[in-house]
């Protein structure tokens, strides 16, 4: 059954794009070209696995996304290194797939290695620290920690703000998710005033 998922989920559609090992190649040019072919697929195969991922999260679909996102882990700490800050948004991807499916143990170790990335990578940019300040929120919401959330997602727009600025697409996620907590606690105004934002 874990075959078949994530044959579905991502391996299908990778397959293709997997090349055999190249024979013995004698010259530098050659060699070099092959290693920049090959460092060219495997980043086309971490985009696909991502957007495989992001698009099943979208549907609804939690399970199906897992092994796409991880396929995309995989492939980035290849790439990257396993401390690099772009697996920052590949582990939130798994942590919001894991919430969707309830397992929000593995939901929790996936956002401290997000958080402990940042903490690591004082050049880690605004925008890095809102995902992830919204991947938290997200997070203490499934676990119905509404205050502890709403502190996450202030932090989000403040930062996706600084990163985008005031009326930037990226802000409006963190008033949408605060104004959907907002209405949890049955205050109308300010939840319809953060609907009317977003």
């Amino acid at each position: 059954s874990h075959q078949r998922a994530d044959w579905s989920s991502i391996h299908e559609r990778i397959c293709p794009l997997l090349i055999p090992p190249q024979p013995c190649l004698h010259s530098e040019k050659d060699r070099k070209h092959s290693t920049e072919q090959l460092l060219s697929r495997q980043k086309s195969i971490v985009e696909l696995a991502l957007s495989r991922a992001q698009g099943f999260l979208w549907e609804g679909k939690a399970l199906e996304a897992l092994p796409a996102a991880l396929q995309a882990l995989r492939g980035r700490a290849r790439l990257f290194g396993w401390s690099s800050v772009q697996l920052v948004p590949v582990y939130l991807l798994l942590a919001e797939a894991s919430t969707g499916t309830g397992n929000l143990r593995q939901a929790s170790k996936y956002l401290s290695e997000a958080e402990w990335i940042v903490l690591q990578s004082p050049e880690c940019g605004a925008a890095v620290r809102s995902t992830l300040h919204r991947g938290l929120g997200l997070f203490c919401a499934a676990q119905g920690k509404l205050e502890q959330a709403l502190y996450h997602l202030a932090n989000d727009v403040y930062l996706a703000t600084s990163a985008f600025g005031t009326n930037a697409i990226e802000v409006s996620g963190g008033y949408f998710h605060m104004a959907n907590i907002f209405l949890r606690q049955n205050k109308m105004d300010v939840a319809n005033s953060l609907y009317t934002e977003v």
